[in-house]
């Protein structure tokens, strides 16, 4: 991003037009000098929840004051007014301070309290408490004065049944009222091999009614499709990374997609009464504004966060008592989960 901001400023000159506002994302907070230059207000878009975003305004605090790694801490991390924020939820560039990923998290954070608003993708009565202390001059006047504009739920517009997908529609439209867990780790996020066979035995030994969007497992326990890769039989078909016999006992009682599903339109279903999910926000407000509950099954970036606010003070999801990343708790805790959600 910094490398780009001399033609990013230039395509801004060059427009017939004078803009009057920059709105960036995280990512793109390298560009706020660029409306400096032009004179025009500045705003960041925070694409996740505002407990996110109370962490990500605190962290300059945090480094002064935290001297170790963050996820060796014996004690829950401080926020102010906001729920406290357990090490080992602590989002994936605070897992290791000599990471670059760090420096360049805390950079960021520096530059997001030096705009003149912030977009977030929540609303009030989602996170009211949250809201209400990043408002609270008293608590937070001395670290960060932007305000915040919750502008959420922003979520995708459902798109038009794909004619290779009607017949998963075709099998939803058979199964009763809300009896259907889908189960999908994002556009990012993959399994071990020893996590989907545990995640499918469990699914087979609940008798769950399901649909599964499988991908390829993971090579390493990061948990993520962008850092890991796929594996080396991604071609060979979802025969080949499932339990032996997996799909003919299930068959009848669930439903496997392979890569990608239609998520909105699944969620929207009458059918589908759960959700196990990584707990990427996108995901969260998709189920959320469909009213589906949650099995929390965070794999990376700030999904451990979001999780704990979905289990604890949201209440719309269940979450392992042993955390997925710590080691496999078997598949008697996945066909428990399971009945959870969708038994009440």
């Amino acid at each position: 991003m910094r490398e780009t901001r001399p033609a990013f400023s230039s395509a801004l000159s060059a427009l017939s037009f004078a803009p009057t506002v920059l709105i960036v994302d995280l990512f793109g907070c390298e560009h706020m000098e660029v409306a400096d230059e032009f004179k025009i207000q500045k705003l960041v878009y925070i694409t996740m929840n505002a407990w996110f975003l109370a962490l990500t305004l605190y962290l300059p605090i945090l480094h002064e004051s935290v001297k170790g790694e963050y996820v060796d801490e014996k004690n829950v991390l401080f926020i102010p007014g906001c729920k406290p924020l357990l090490p080992e939820d602590v989002v994936d560039p605070m897992l290791s301070r000599s990471d670059q990923q760090y420096w360049e998290y805390l950079n960021m954070a520096i530059k997001t309290r030096m705009a003149d608003g912030i977009l977030l993708n929540t609303w009030e009565e989602l996170e009211p408490t949250t809201l209400a202390a990043l408002r609270d001059h008293k608590l937070w006047g001395g670290i960060s004065k932007v305000p915040v504009y919750p502008v959420g739920p922003l979520v995708p517009p459902t798109r038009p049944i794909n004619s290779n997908k009607t017949e998963l529609f075709d099998w939803l439209e058979k199964q009763p009222s809300e009896s259907v867990l889908y189960i999908s780790f994002g556009s990012g996020g993959l399994l071990s091999n020893e996590q989907m066979r545990e995640l499918a035995l469990g699914l087979e030994l609940s008798q769950q009614k399901f649909i599964w969007v499988v991908r390829p497992p993971a090579e390493s326990n990061d948990g993520s499709f962008f850092t890991t890769g796929n594996s080396s039989n991604d071609d060979e078909g979802v025969e080949s990374y499932l339990p032996e016999g997996f799909l003919d006992r299930t068959k009848g009682v669930g439903f496997i997609i392979s890569d990608w599903g239609p998520q909105v339109e699944i969620l929207r279903h009458e059918s589908v009464g759960g959700f196990l999910s990584h707990c990427g926000w996108n995901s969260i407000l998709e189920s959320i504004i469909n009213g589906v509950p949650l099995i929390a099954w965070p794999l990376y970036a700030e999904q451990r966060m979001n999780a704990t606010l979905l289990a604890e003070e949201v209440r719309i999801a269940v979450r392992p008592k042993t955390l997925p990343w710590k080691g496999n708790r078997g598949k008697r805790g996945d066909k428990d989960d399971a009945e959870n959600v969708n038994g009440g």
